[in-house]
């Protein structure tokens, strides 16, 4: 658990949703803009490793419309009914979920290359709200689909895959001190930007600081003052949502507490 560059390239777009015969706002036919994932540049980070030539194929048949989204809108809400995966192509979107008191608690942030929706597998209903961070498009893998290919020992691995992602974000909220889990989140993201082939070291941010603060467990003024903090030590240069990361082994030295 989910930057650019210089001229901030936006990680590569996308692919699409589907929510029922009904909902097709958005939704591209493959007869048009078929992009194959055997030639899909983003396919190392969004599929299983090792996937053969013979599996490709039965994907590139399950995979068969994709869905724009744009800034703010959703792709699913927490209840709807689960009936496919999504794998981002570009953009960036978030999950999150509605707490008892009413708070909105982000879970996760997804860009290019991840795959989103497998929250809805055990119940057939989706357990988070999906909302674009920015206009972004997705792959829709209609889930039934999946399984009648044979696809479900692929599924596993990505699943696996996830679930580790997940157990990382958790030692992070449980064990970490606020400064710790905010450093700790900016290099994440560089590592993950610089897997796309985009600047490690200088991206844009899409997410607001409150939802920076809401998925790491800290409030906004802490997060705010942490940019601050980093700023004054030359650990990064921040202009509104620009971060420029001056001092990468810094920002590891404040997830080990060596820095003083």
């Amino acid at each position: 658990m989910s930057s650019t560059a210089n001229a901030i390239a936006t990680p590569a777009r996308p692919l699409t949703v589907h929510r029922g015969a009904a909902d097709t706002r958005g939704l591209t036919t493959v007869a048009r803009f078929r992009t194959r994932c055997a030639t899909c540049n983003l396919r190392e980070l969004c599929l299983p490793c090792g996937l053969g030539s013979s599996d490709m194929a039965r994907l590139d048949e399950v995979v068969y419309t994709r869905k724009r989204v744009r800034r703010g809108e959703t792709l699913y809400r927490a209840g709807d009914a689960f009936e496919s995966i999504y794998a981002v192509r570009s953009g960036f979107v978030k999950s999150s979920v509605v707490l008892e008191d009413g708070r909105d608690q982000v879970t996760a942030f997804h860009m290019a290359g991840e795959i989103v929706g497998m929250d809805g597998i055990g119940n057939d209903r989706h357990a988070a709200d999906v909302v674009a961070l920015e206009d972004s498009e997705v792959c829709v893998i209609p889930y039934a689909r999946l399984e009648e290919a044979g696809l479900g020992r692929q599924l596993s691995k990505v699943m696996s895959r996830e679930l580790v992602r997940d157990q990382g974000v958790m030692m992070l909220l449980g064990t970490m001190r606020a400064e710790e889990r905010l450093a700790a989140f900016l290099l994440n993201l560089s590592q993950r930007f610089r897997a796309r082939g985009y600047s490690h070291n200088e991206f844009h941010l899409r997410m607001t600081r409150e939802e920076i603060g809401s998925y790491l467990g800290l409030s906004l003024e802490t997060v705010s003052r942490l940019f601050s903090r980093f700023q004054a030590d030359a650990l990064i240069a921040v202009q509104q949502k620009h971060i420029r990361i001056l001092d990468t082994d810094g920002l590891r030295a404040v997830m080990r507490q060596e820095r003083s």
